[in-house]
């Protein structure tokens, strides 16, 4: 992936990454170690990914991985004096932890409000309290991106039967993004959601359409915009999408 932004020097940039274990985050993770930048990487479990990024011949000399469960606010709160006394910045958040539990043969009469709660809690609290972390970072040094993992599930455009915890939680996210993205306007702040598309990972299944390079290719585009890029809005392979 080469770097098109004059303005935007890899090596002294920091990104996090949450979700960063496995999938399309840890796919991220090695695509941005390979470019230069200093990584965090976090998740529930981190222990395996220095491991298995080495098994992949990626370099971890600048790779940092840190705990996080993004449904606990007490684990929010840990990260945030972590960040903020130990790393000191945070030029890129790519928001990729998210669950899926809906029940696949219900609707929205058999998933549970436990169910429903604890997605909500993921994959909708866990980005905008990241946001609230890293923003503060952001605005002081006059940079910075923001990614929010999204799906075509949530697109209201395209909205189907089924799944409603999940789909909503992403449409939920798609609005975040639009929140922040207008909040940000004029700060060198970037915010947008990013549909991966169907890809072969541990929640997509083996069915899925697309490789998680294709994936991790989508997120890195709005990870790594200039800064004229567009905010606030919802792309698939760097392409706008309704939703």
């Amino acid at each position: 992936m080469k770097n098109t932004n004059k303005t935007f020097s890899y090596e002294d940039k920091t990104v996090v990454v949450t979700g960063a274990n496995r999938g399309l985050g840890l796919g991220c993770v090695a695509e941005l170690l390979n470019l230069g930048f200093r990584v965090v990487a976090c998740a529930r479990n981190p222990t395996s990914i220095k491991s298995d990024l080495e098994a992949q011949k990626i370099s971890t000399k600048n790779l940092i991985t840190q705990k996080l469960d993004v449904a606990s606010e007490e684990s929010l709160k840990s990260f945030e004096v972590f960040l903020k006394s130990e790393i000191k910045t945070c030029h890129v958040l790519i928001n990729n932890a998210g669950i899926y539990v809906d029940d696949p043969k219900g609707g929205a009469l058999s998933t549970s409000g436990a169910d429903f709660l604890k997605t909500m809690m993921t994959n909708v609290y866990g980005p905008y309290r990241m946001s609230q972390i890293v923003l503060p970072l952001m605005k002081s040094q006059k940079f910075g991106r923001i990614v929010n993992v999204s799906s075509g599930m949530g697109q209201l455009s395209e909205m189907g039967a089924g799944y409603p915890a999940y789909r909503i939680s992403k449409t939920a996210v798609n609005s975040l993004s639009k929140n922040l993205g207008v909040e940000t306007h004029g700060t060198n702040i970037l915010v947008n959601s990013v549909c991966p598309g169907w890809v072969k990972t541990d929640m997509g299944g083996k069915g899925a359409q697309r490789e998680i390079p294709e994936g991790v290719k989508s997120i890195l585009w709005a990870a790594l915009l200039a800064d004229d890029g567009p905010t606030g809005g919802y792309f698939r392979d760097g392409k706008s999408m309704s939703w």
